[in-house]
């Protein structure tokens, strides 16, 4: 009796044991063994897509959203091993994650030419380094953000005759455009990093083309701003009948403010800056800071018209740095001297510093 309870113990020891090796071979097995992990996948990617997204458009702190792009989009994609990439909502989370790159990249630059103007050469040197390395993680990040957006909608841009997607709703229009503009913005980027990301230069007539399927008008003039800054960066891909990219730049920015919110702006400043248009420069700056006294902005896409005035104001901070070795000072956003008609050259008081 004895013992055949002693033997029956056994068989349930080694069954206790076998099952307790299957559930551990199950869970190393990876997320694929579970359905749950699949049905959250799903269900987490539809509310990123139809609540998330919009939500984070209407935001007006662009680095508290590029903060989330940065946290979650590893969350997001890791159920990419159990269920289909959610490349929608993954480029938007991927270009907010790339500002808050490109954010640290400025720091960078500003801190190199405060250096510069001080005279500190080890300091610069350290802090163009530094910018340079950001400027290429901006543009790795800005790479992936475009390729995701063009699987979103199944579109090749490498395609010799590619049919312009099917996008169904305005916010799918919007991704394709910030997945074109991103593109664009990895070339620049990865000039500026002295080509350490190794962004393909095919992008450019790529999302020229891509471009033209999207109402101008509707979107503030970015569709056209894009394809012009396309012509100055690859002069054979401007139409014949083509106006001068600068005009159509400028008319872009028009539209941006008409529209409510101007990304149009940010480009024609950073094609000013990159093809050393300084008389554009101030100008745009100085067009965007009165706009501030008229524009309505589109409340659905507020982020996007307040990342254009980050890029906008950095651009500012970079001339005032240069010159003066601080950043833009609040009542003179708009222009890029401390001197005004009929007004003596402002003082800092150090009262303000405190």
């Amino acid at each position: 009796m004895i013992s055949t309870l002693a033997e029956i113990s056994r068989n349930v020891a080694e069954a206790r044991t076998r099952l307790l090796g299957l559930v551990a071979v199950g869970l190393l097995a990876g997320c694929s063994a579970n359905p749950i992990y699949t049905t959250t996948g799903i269900v987490l990617s539809n509310y990123s897509e139809g609540e998330a997204t919009p939500y984070v458009l209407q935001m007006s702190d662009p680095e508290m959203a590029c903060a989330l792009g940065e946290g979650v989009d590893p969350l997001l994609y890791s159920f990419s091993r159990v269920t289909d990439a959610p490349d929608t909502t993954g480029s938007l989370l991927m270009l907010l994650a790339a500002n808050c790159s490109e954010y640290r990249a400025w720091d960078a630059e500003l801190d190199y030419l405060r250096a510069d103007f001080q005279g500190n050469v080890p300091a610069a040197k350290d802090a163009r380094e530094l910018a340079k390395r950001m400027n290429a993680e901006v543009a790795k990040r800005r790479l992936m953000s475009f390729e995701r957006a063009m699987r979103a909608y199944e579109y090749d841009p490498g395609a010799e005759n590619a049919e312009c997607p099917f996008l169904f709703a305005e916010q799918d229009e919007l991704t394709f455009m910030l997945g074109l503009l991103t593109g664009m913005q990895a070339i620049v980027n990865d000039a500026n990093s002295g080509s350490m990301a190794g962004v393909p230069r095919n992008i450019a007539p790529q999302a020229e083309r891509a471009a033209q399927c999207l109402d101008n008008e509707k979107w503030g003039g970015l569709p056209n701003a894009i394809r012009a800054l396309v012509w100055l960066l690859i002069p054979d891909t401007r139409p014949s009948l083509a106006p001068d990219p600068w005009v159509v730049l400028e008319d872009s920015s028009r539209l941006s403010i008409e529209k409510g919110f101007r990304a149009s702006m940010a480009l024609e400043a950073v094609a000013a800056e990159t093809f050393g248009r300084p008389d554009v420069l101030k100008d745009v700056i100085a067009r965007f800071a009165e706009a501030d006294n008229t524009i309505e902005v589109w409340d659905d896409y507020r982020l996007v018209d307040e990342v254009a005035r980050d890029v906008i104001m950095f651009s500012s901070d970079k001339q005032w740095t240069a010159n003066y070795g601080y950043r833009t000072p609040r009542t003179f956003f708009g222009q890029l001297s401390p001197e005004r008609a009929g007004e003596e050259v402002e003082t800092m008081s150090l009262d303000d510093l405190l």
